[in-house]
């Protein structure tokens, strides 16, 4: 299935993961040279089933937040060689086999990073109404803050040419990593692309509740803009 020589890599950022991670480690290793799975911390058995199932597995002894853990996948996918890394959600969420619609455009020297959107074509209308209305806000925030014109800001499906790790602090914590990477790839002047994937909700892992965690986003975003302007 694959169709490139260029190296790619692929991080699941995991937390108590136990049930999916190793289905998703199996189909994923269909489309990428390496598997790396960052255990951020869990209390279940996330690290011997990923591992059983032939991923690379990085162990944090306690839970970290998003942003540490894809820093560390990071480093070692790149440690090991990677041209091309790929984000992933570990829950099951996103699809294994969309793997090579993200990476051909870096593949075909057109982007160094490209984002995989829910929403290239608009909202879905079976999403809640509060969904909708939180997402278009964060979208705008992070777009306002990055120079953007992103459709999906807080999708966790990415791909980075592997040069690119230099660009990005991972500071956040929690989820508003995503927005802090679009902030940092717009002032790197990075060129990139959006593609359209699918996503299933109703394997959302997520312990938090959506308003609660769509408010933290966005504070996040505000606070990073305020640094920016005083510095």
């Amino acid at each position: 299935m694959r169709t490139t020589t260029q190296q790619i890599s692929v991080i699941l950022p995991a937390y108590n993961e136990e049930i999916p991670i190793g289905s998703m480690v199996h189909l994923t290793k269909l489309y990428a040279d390496k598997v790396i799975v960052v255990d951020d911390g869990s209390l279940d058995r996330t690290a011997e089933v990923a591992r059983n199932a032939g991923a690379e597995v990085i162990v944090h002894e306690i839970n970290k937040g998003k942003g540490v853990a894809l820093k560390t996948g990071f480093e070692i996918a790149v440690m090991l060689g990677a041209d091309i890394i790929v984000t992933m959600d570990s829950d099951g969420q996103h699809n294994p086999a969309e793997i090579p619609k993200l990476v051909a455009p870096i593949i075909k020297g057109e982007a160094e990073m490209v984002n995989g959107s829910r929403y290239l074509n608009g909202l879905e209308k079976s999403t809640p109404a509060y969904r909708r209305i939180g997402q278009t806000i964060l979208d705008k925030f992070t777009n306002i803050n990055s120079g953007l014109k992103i459709t999906d800001s807080q999708s966790g499906f990415r791909a980075f040419a592997a040069s690119t790790i230099g660009n990005f602090r991972f500071n956040a914590q929690g989820m508003a990593i995503e927005s802090e990477m679009l902030a940092d790839a717009g002032s790197a002047g990075l060129r990139i692309k959006e593609v359209s994937i699918g996503v299933r909700y109703d394997v959302d892992g997520s312990t938090k509740k959506p308003v609660s965690h769509g408010l933290e986003v966005l504070l996040a975003i505000i606070k990073d803009m305020v640094f920016k302007k005083n510095t």
